[in-house]
């Protein structure tokens, strides 16, 4: 049984050839990528180190957590933003990244224990068992290494701000981006960490000003939020 959603791959897939503009339906990636690198690089210096992106997409991360000297490898699902990564780490000439059509349980299975740090960025409320995606991730990095989750709270604050705020009023994602009933609370998440063995150290909550356009990060968990953990 694989842990992903065909509809969704197939969301992801529709827009790959639009996923390095900076003005399309990625531009909140392409904004927010500075602040979630720059956290990752201050927590865990990225370079010199063997790092994963799970759910990697067109490899906006990735990409750039290799400009920071790491060897990073990205997979993902979806064979059509893979091959745009693919693509845009060769035209931009970005040596230390690869990438792989595989899910995040399969490379567990393979290769445990193989990375210093691995990042699952807007990626979980996006799969049937983001459980699963969690307890592979922590199969996956080194003990005492790091692994980084970003994803969406689910409450009454987050409905109205990520999914009619963002999608609807004022179009930052395309409609449908999100579904409610997918969201992840922080509690569950850490539950998940718990149980797959590693330790929560640092949590940060991202906010979005859209009047002045700028996002950053903060105490306030509320909508976005993001997780550092730690192996055992």
């Amino acid at each position: 049984m694989i842990n992903a959603d065909p509809q969704e791959l197939a969301k992801f897939s529709e827009l790959a050839h639009r996923w390095w503009d900076p003005d399309s339906e990625f531009r909140p990636l392409h904004q927010i990528n500075p602040l979630r690198l720059d956290w990752i690089d201050s927590i865990a210096p990225l370079a010199g180190k063997d790092v994963l992106d799970v759910g990697c997409g067109g490899g906006i991360l990735a990409e750039a957590m290799a400009q920071r000297g790491a060897r990073v490898l990205g997979i993902d699902m979806a064979a059509k933003p893979l091959k745009v990564a693919m693509l845009h780490a060769m035209e931009s000439g970005c040596a230390g990244v690869d990438y792989r059509e595989t899910s995040a349980e399969a490379l567990a299975a393979e290769s445990p224990a193989r990375y210093d740090v691995v990042t699952c960025m807007e990626m979980l409320e996006h799969v049937p068992d983001p459980a699963s995606v969690v307890a592979a991730c922590a199969k996956l990095v080194k003990p005492g290494g790091w692994v980084f989750f970003s994803t969406i709270n689910r409450n009454p604050k987050s409905f109205l701000f990520a999914i009619v705020g963002a999608e609807y009023v004022l179009n930052l994602l395309p409609r449908g981006t999100h579904e409610y009933a997918k969201l992840i609370r922080p509690s569950e998440l850490a539950r998940w960490c718990r149980d797959a063995g590693l330790q929560v150290q640092h949590t940060r909550g991202m906010e979005y000003n859209p009047l002045t356009k700028r996002y950053w990060l903060s105490g306030d968990t509320s909508v976005n939020y993001l997780f550092a953990c730690q192996r055992a």
